[in-house]
């Protein structure tokens, strides 16, 4: 059996982890195809995680491998598990809540083991790399085709702890809302989804108004203007045009966002 392994790290590409992971999910599953996410996480940073690995899931065929290995409690007492989502995928890495919310846009926990199976592991195992002795090897024999069960006993109640709270309603019908990530380039990515969004609303960024949408594209405003738009994840997100909406609205992760329905036809965006 041959499937895709997708791969998810805070481990840069500077001191060589990244390649002595692969090279111990390869010793295992040398027909393995492997496709690097990113790894390039923020140190440590569980959140970011777990939003990236939600976000890239889907587009991968059912049945794919999904390796994620941001891990500050390495060697310590957090569980390392395995997990099949209800399309299929199988999940590898910490229960640190890194996985939950990419199990869930999958349809949920089918199937959750606790890596004990030793046997499965590289023989010798460091306290502070589980990556490549623990995490790459099982991802490999899942890979080939071995059943889950044999990995260990059944692993219930799932840390949930690295997900973002659901917008809540306020005064006046307005969402409320937080950024949830920032991409690479200052775009400001919101947990408001399309399916909540007015068919017109403004939006304010930790109570600076920004715009009107929804925008068609990034080019639908004026050059250095903000469009406020769905993006490719399906939530609200902020852009700046040829320019860093972040930077420019001194936003970040966890700022508040508010979306108000607007009647008639879209206002000029303030300046």
């Amino acid at each position: 059996m041959r499937r895709i392994v997708s791969l998810l790290t805070d481990f840069g590409g500077l001191d060589g982890y990244v390649g002595q992971l692969k090279a111990a999910l390869l010793s295992v599953a040398p027909a393995a195809t492997l496709v690097d996410l990113t790894h390039e996480v923020p140190p440590q940073d569980v959140r970011a995680a777990a939003f990236l690995l939600w976000s890239a899931v889907e587009p991968f065929p059912p049945g794919s491998v999904h390796l994620a290995v941001v891990d500050p409690g390495v060697g310590g007492a957090r569980r390392a598990v395995a997990v099949r989502a209800a399309r299929g995928d199988l999940f590898v890495g910490p229960d640190n809540g890194l996985l939950v919310p990419a199990i869930e846009r999958l349809g949920g926990v089918r199937e959750a083991v606790e890596l004990r199976a030793r046997r499965y592991f590289r023989a010798a195992v460091s306290n502070s790399f589980h990556g490549r002795d623990v995490f790459g090897p099982v991802a490999g024999q899942l890979a080939r085709g071995l059943p889950l069960r044999e990995l260990g006993p059944s692993a219930d109640g799932l840390d949930r702890s690295a997900g973002w709270p659901p917008p809540t309603v306020g005064p006046g019908g307005a969402l409320r809302g937080r950024l949830i990530h920032v991409d690479r380039y200052g775009n400001l990515i919101t947990n408001l989804p399309a399916t909540a969004l007015p068919a017109r609303f403004g939006v304010a960024v930790a109570g600076r108004p920004v715009g009107q949408g929804p925008s068609p594209s990034y080019d639908a405003v004026a050059r250095g203007r903000f469009a406020c738009l769905v993006g490719s994840s399906g939530l609200l997100e902020i852009a700046r045009r040829d320019g860093d909406a972040a930077r420019a609205l001194r936003a970040r992760t966890g700022s508040r966002v508010t979306v108000t329905a607007v009647a008639g036809k879209r206002a000029k965006p303030p300046a």
